[in-house]
């Protein structure tokens, strides 16, 4: 009979083990939550570019004519105020409050609505059986909480104030009795060495890449040169379709200089989404139309040119259906 192969040495048993584990890293770019091949994002057709834009209209914010946009403050919230909140003209405030229940925690039983308008004067006092609409409110007015409940866990300020959060707080002498604490290991460095630094140190043990993600740079180095990135700016045209940094995809609408900004040459990008800082303008000079928060000046060498359409942004729906 055969004999069976002698066991392999332990030494090459670990070796192979090791080179196993270390080599073993699944690629899991492009691929679902279940590790499968993502599908490519599908492109928006004719058809739904057209719905797109009569959902978002020119500002990005269009709505029904019994809809209306106001924004949200409360009496005991401070620091906290609520944007854009839509209601429906047909709700009743009784309704209305229990919508913004779920916004400031304060229930419709314990508070009263107020109306004002952008400058904070009270328009009308909300009474619950009335209709929105009955206020006749429109877009840019506010409704102002005013919470009734003395217990009320937002009240003196416990939902915003941290100060009022009892710390963990030690005392000098019961630190300094500590052994391995950083003020001991940073004085027993500074004694060995007295340049030291924290950076210096992650230098030695992390390398130089790792220390500047730590230490970031406060600002970008100041531009000095009027050209810097002239010949970058060369290969951008206006409308051309283009990804930006970040994967933020639009069209090119301007390619120059722009004094409001720093030296050097600046590319203007219309985004498909509201991703944007602006509207095609820099500090109240146009260089370009689009709806705000659509625009954008970024270096040329932020952003690509090429063959970059729209994005379906409802594609993965069609997995889960």
């Amino acid at each position: 009979p055969q004999s069976n192969p002698a066991p392999p040495h332990e030494s090459t048993r670990n070796n192979e083990c090791e080179h196993t584990m270390a080599t073993f890293a699944p690629n899991l770019n492009n691929t679902n939550v279940y590790g499968k091949a993502a599908p490519p994002k599908k492109q928006l057709n004719e058809a739904q570019v057209a719905i797109r834009d009569y959902c978002l209209g020119e500002d990005g914010r269009n709505q029904d004519e019994s809809t209306v946009l106001l924004h949200v403050s409360h009496s005991n919230l401070k620091k906290t105020f609520f944007q854009e909140i839509r209601l429906n003209m047909h709700t009743t405030i009784v309704n209305v409050k229990q919508k913004l229940e779920f916004h400031t925690g304060t229930s419709a039983q314990s508070c009263q609505v107020y109306l004002l308008d952008e400058a904070g004067n009270t328009l009308h006092e909300c009474e619950d059986h009335r209709k929105l609409g009955y206020y006749s409110p429109y877009d840019g007015c506010r409704l102002h909480i005013v919470d009734l409940d003395p217990n009320s866990a937002s009240a003196g300020g416990w939902l915003e104030d941290v100060s009022l959060v009892t710390k963990y707080e030690i005392s000098e002498e019961a630190y300094n009795a500590r052994e391995n604490t950083y003020r001991n290991f940073k004085a027993k460095k500074r004694q060995e060495d007295p340049n030291w630094t924290l950076k210096s140190e992650m230098e030695k043990k992390a390398g130089k890449e790792a220390v500047e993600q730590a230490f970031p740079s406060k600002a970008a180095p100041k531009v000095e040169d009027e050209e810097y990135l002239a010949e970058k700016a060369a290969t951008v045209a206006v409308g051309n379709r283009c990804e930006v940094a970040g994967g933020r995809r639009g069209e090119v609408m301007f390619v120059g200089k722009v004094p409001e900004l720093p030296l050097g040459w600046w590319v203007g990008v219309k985004y498909d989404e509201p991703v944007g800082k602006n509207d095609g303008s820099a500090k109240g000079v146009r260089y370009f139309e689009c709806p705000d928060k659509y625009g954008g000046f970024v270096r040329p060498d932020l952003l690509e040119v090429g063959d970059f359409p729209e994005e379906d942004p409802f594609a993965d729906l069609d997995d889960e259906m």
